[in-house]
């Protein structure tokens, strides 16, 4: 299935209203399935599907990547079903989590178990060397721009890229900006990548956001957008540079600007 199609549509100008088309992103129910059981059903761009579903796997909690067996894209009349077969000890986890999140719940954070599993503590991430200049932050942001080729095509796909000194090392786009961040990360830890990078997103700064950074242990996120109050924090707590509102010739920190070289701190 392609990423984007082409769509009629009637355009109203200046000059009246005319027949035109252009590129959308396609946006697919992708139902993700885990040992035979669906845990999640996101819409979603039908492409990196594996990806998605090792990054899935990580940042929710549900598996690592030495745990994930198979991953299968089933295509279905009403969208795609990502089944997905881990090994017994992930299996394990995943059905005590249902065991504890069942309950007379009407909406997802209407149980107390269910809010508990939104604000979820995260890991502190390791201590390491890596640091980044202001240009490279600048750098990296331009690397992410620069990137976007379902964006250019359809204006409408969020983007996550993986930021090393080298560059841009890897880039995934989707209509949600979370599935681009599971689709990055899942590429990441399939290829071998180290969290001792920075995480570039067109995006918001959500708390999921950061808790997904924090399960795959990136230092340093960077986003075009601006975070949260709660996710400030959140970051913060994780050990996280948060660096957003990147614009030319400026950006925010909001978290461990030690990691950033060449500044003079405010007082």
């Amino acid at each position: 299935m392609d990423a984007a199609r082409r769509r009629a549509h009637l355009s109203f100008g200046p000059d009246g209203v005319s027949r035109a088309d252009r590129m959308l992103p396609e946006e697919t129910a992708v139902a993700l399935s885990f040992n035979g059981s669906t845990q999640a059903v996101m819409m979603a761009t039908p492409a990196d599907l594996v990806d998605f579903a090792y990054g899935f796997a990580l940042t929710e909690g549900i598996a690592r990547p030495d745990e994930v067996e198979t991953v299968e894209a089933l295509e279905t009349p009403r969208g795609i079903d990502l089944q997905v077969w881990v090994a017994p000890a992930a299996a394990e986890r995943l059905a005590q989590r249902r065991r504890t999140m069942a309950g007379p719940v009407g909406c997802g954070l209407c149980g107390i178990d269910s809010i508990d599993e939104a604000l979820r503590p995260v890991a502190r991430v390791a201590p390491s060397g890596f640091r980044m200049t202001p240009a490279q932050v600048h750098q990296a942001a331009e690397g992410l721009r620069a990137g976007q080729a379902l964006h250019d095509l359809t204006r409408a796909a969020h983007c996550a890229a993986l930021w090393q000194p080298e560059g841009i090392a890897l880039l995934r786009e989707d209509v949600g900006r979370h599935n681009a961040l599971d689709k990055l990360i899942g590429a990441a830890v399939r290829g071998g990548a180290s969290g001792d990078c920075a995480l570039v997103l067109t995006c918001r700064v959500s708390v999921d956001m950061v808790q997904k950074a924090a399960a795959f242990g990136a230092p340093v996120l960077i986003a075009l957008s601006a975070p949260t109050a709660h996710a400030a924090d959140l970051a913060e707590e994780a050990g996280i540079t948060l660096i957003a509102g990147v614009r030319p010739g400026r950006f925010d920190v909001y978290s461990h600007s030690d990691r950033l070289t060449e500044v003079t701190h405010a007082r």
